[in-house]
This record gives C-alpha cells, sequence and structure tokens, in this order.
C-alpha cells in the first residue's frame, strides 16, 4: 500500500541504466528476493499463537529476512562491488480491523488472540530488485476458515488471480478497479479505499505507474497500460465493513521511507542523527523505527525531519471496530511468455465462504492460463480451472 497516496516524484532515478525483465540476471535476482520474502511470510505464520505479542512476530520477520538475506549473493561483482541487500519493507503484522502498516515499537504489548484476523506484509531486495509480500489468515486450531473472515480472504483470493489476467500487456490499468467492485459485490464485501498498486523499478518500490482499486474524485492517477517487462506490486485489500480506513493515532505510525525530492538543513542534533542513520541504512526502501538504534534518540530526532518532509509516513489505518480486513500482496512479472507472480503465504488453511463469484465474464477468464503459449499450457489452464473452481463455486 502507498505511504501517502500521492506521487512520489523523483522516486525514479533518470540517471539508471534501464534494468528489466528482459536481462536473465535481474529476473534472477527477482525471484531470489521472493524466494526468502516468501521464507519470512511462512516463519511468520508458523510462530502464530494466542498470547504471542505482535512486536515479536514483527520482529522475527525481520530477523528471518536477514538472516536469508546475508546468505545470498555474497560474490562481488563484475565492478569488484558487495551487492546491495536489505530489507525492501519492515514486517508488518495488522489484527482484524487493522488495514495496514502496524509494526509497534519494542514497548508495545499488544498479543494476538484466538481468532485474530492476521495480515502479515514484508519484503526484501537484492541489488535494488525488490520483491514484497501479504497474507492473510486466521488465528484458529480448525483448518477451515468460514464466515466473514472467509468472505474477505476469499474475495481477495479471486481478485488476486483475476486482476494478474488482467495485467497482461496492453490491458488498461482501469479495468481492475471495474473487476474489483463486481468480486466484492459478489462477495458481499468492500473494497478498501486508498489501496494503490505500483510498478516497481530497481531501488523504487513506488513507481509512478500506478493502480487503484477504488478511484474518487478525491483520489485519481493516470491511465496507463501494463507492458512487457515491468514488475508491480499487486496489492488487493478487502473489508467486511465500509471499507473507509481512518488513523485512529499518529502515534501509531513507525514506519517511514526517505523522501529524496526533499532536503533540509536540520538543526536539531538528534534529528541530524536520526537522517544520518536513515540516509545511511535506508536510503530508497521503508523501513521501522523500531530497527534503528537509539530509538529515544531517534523518536525526538523524528519530528523536525516530518515537519520538514523529509519523510513519508505509512500510517496505520484502521476500518470500523468489529469489522474484518483481508489484505493479499503479490509481486507480478509481466514476462514475454505470460504472467509470473513470485511472491505468495502459504496454503495452510481451507477458506470456505458460502458466497461465490457468478459473473461469467469474470469466471470465463478465470480459466484462461497466465502464460501466452496456448499448446504448452493448455494442460496447466486446465488444471488451473479445476483449482479455482473451488474458489467461485459451491
Amino acid at each position: 500500500m502507498s505511504s501517502d497516496g500521492g506521487d512520489h516524484a523523483g522516486s525514479d532515478n533518470e540517471e539508471e541504466p534501464e534494468y528489466d525483465l528482459s536481462m536473465p540476471d535481474v529476473v534472477t535476482k527477482y525471484k531470489a528476493a521472493a524466494e526468502i520474502t516468501n521464507k519470512a511470510i511462512a516463519a511468520v505464520v508458523a510462530a502464530l499463537k494466542a498470547g504471542s505479542k505482535v512486536v515479536d512476530l514483527c520482529t522475527l520477520g525481520d530477523e528471518c529476512l536477514s538472516t536469508e538475506l546475508a546468505k545470498a549473493f555474497n560474490k562481488k561483482n563484475a565492478k569488484g562491488e558487495r551487492i546491495e541487500k536489505s530489507i525492501a519493507f519492515p514486517t508488518c503484522l495488522s489484527i482484524n480491523n487493522c488495514v495496514c502498516h502496524f509494526s509497534p515499537s519494542k514497548d508495545n504489548d499488544l498479543v494476538l488472540k484466538d481468532g485474530d484476523v492476521c495480515k502479515i506484509d514484508l519484503g526484501c531486495q537484492i541489488d535494488g530488485f525488490i520483491a514484497v509480500g501479504a497474507h492473510t489468515v486466521v488465528l484458529q486450531d480448525a483448518k477451515k476458515v468460514t464466515g466473514r473472515a472467509a468472505d474477505a480472504i476469499m474475495a481477495c483470493k479471486v481478485a488476486v488471480e483475476l486482476a494478474m489476467r488482467m495485467m497482461k500487456p496492453g490491458c488498461k490499468a482501469s479495468e481492475i478497479p471495474v473487476m474489483l467492485e463486481t468480486v466484492a459485490t459478489a462477495f458481499d464485501v468492500k473494497v478498501v479505499d486508498g489501496v494503490l498498486s505500483h510498478q516497481m523499478k530497481r531501488f523504487v518500490i513506488d513507481g509512478n505507474k500506478v493502480v487503484i482499486n477504488k478511484p474518487s474524485s478525491e483520489c485519481k492517477v493516470e491511465e496507463c497500460k501494463f507492458e512487457e517487462n515491468e514488475v508491480y506490486a499487486l496489492d488487493i485489500a478487502f473489508s467486511t465493513g465500509e471499507g473507509k480506513p481512518k488513523v485512529r493515532d499518529e502515534k501509531d505510525t513507525t514506519v517511514y521511507k526517505r523522501a529524496l525530492d526533499k532536503e533540509y538543513n536540520l538543526k536539531m542534533k538528534a534529528s541530524r542523527f536520526v537522517f544520518s542513520e536513515i540516509n545511511k541504512k535506508y536510503p530508497t526502501m521503508p523501513f521501522c523505527m523500531r530497527n534503528i538504534e537509539d530509538s529515544g534518540r531517534a523518536k525526538l530526532g523524528l519530528v523536525e525531519c516530518l515537519s520538514h518532509e523529509l519523510l513519508h509516513p505509512y500510517p496505520v489505518l484502521y476500518d470500523k471496530e468489529g469489522v474484518v480486513v483481508a489484505h493479499c500482496k503479490a509481486t507480478v512479472l509481466v514476462m514475454p511468455n505470460g504472467i509470473d507472480r513470485i511472491t505468495s503465504g502459504p496454503e495452510t488453511q481451507d477458506i470456505e465462504s458460502d458466497k461465490k463469484l457468478e459473473n461469467e465474464e469474470l469466471l470465463a477468464l478465470l480459466t484462461t492460463s497466465l502464460k501466452t503459449n496456448k499448446k504448452k499450457n493448455k494442460k496447466k489452464a486446465d488444471k488451473a480451472a479445476v483449482a479455482l473452481e473451488g474458489m467461485v463455486v459451491e
């Protein structure tokens, strides 16, 4: 999800050579980053237990990312330089009606309880090639998930499958929100306001080509078409409530990103300290304040950095109490031979909604292959149709 819904001017570095999926080495790095992201999501899912502190689970996700990154691509590049690797999005664990970006400070005592709907969101980068993912699970002993949580989660699953099939070269981004509304109606949920899917480039997590899930007079983006060799963070969220999230407390915000288009000569020593740490450790990627050393001093310096717009906040957003929000994010490669989803969470639960998608056009789209080579992928398409049938019919 976007930090503020705005167009981050200057985030695309025009002087950089154009790295894209036509280069095998680039694809390899995207997929290596995705493998690590998937492992970290799976590690957090496996650790979800009633009584566990949310901050400990977020720390676990970050530690898993860092540990796996340390094992990858340790040889120097052709220029004799070490390949840059880092967390690209800090682990967030947003519960129930909390939509996104909850990654609490070390002193936060919030714990999980049975029945919580848990949304895990994280990512990493290798040599600037980013893989992010988000996954929703229900904290319960039973494998089968039913009720309103199942409606929201199933809507996400179906919508992601449809959206990927609408991201082939030449397709318009504006067709996706129309589809999302149809899916939302079918599962009696609402598309969450303000959720954006960004194109990603090398060291750029929120590129200028954007898919908006719910356009409005207040929130619009320029029309764009998907093109071969592009990469997107496909981001989808549904709510059993109104889908109009709000900031409950600005103090909940802990995730930020350096605003590359802003400069200011900071006055306070604490401000200069925290800004130096950010520029050194997190020059282009989102980060969590929890991961900055001397957090007390960092909090003090944060105020001046924010007042001069040197950082973009990723606010913690909530829908109304008592509702359920489901969230899914997938890194999608628009390859010459079709669409390749490289991030996903582990399928540890059976999601059984009593609602179904009945739109014939979308049902037909679900049975099509993500790949473009019809001869090679006819069998895969047939298998996908059988697998997806369970998502949309009783």
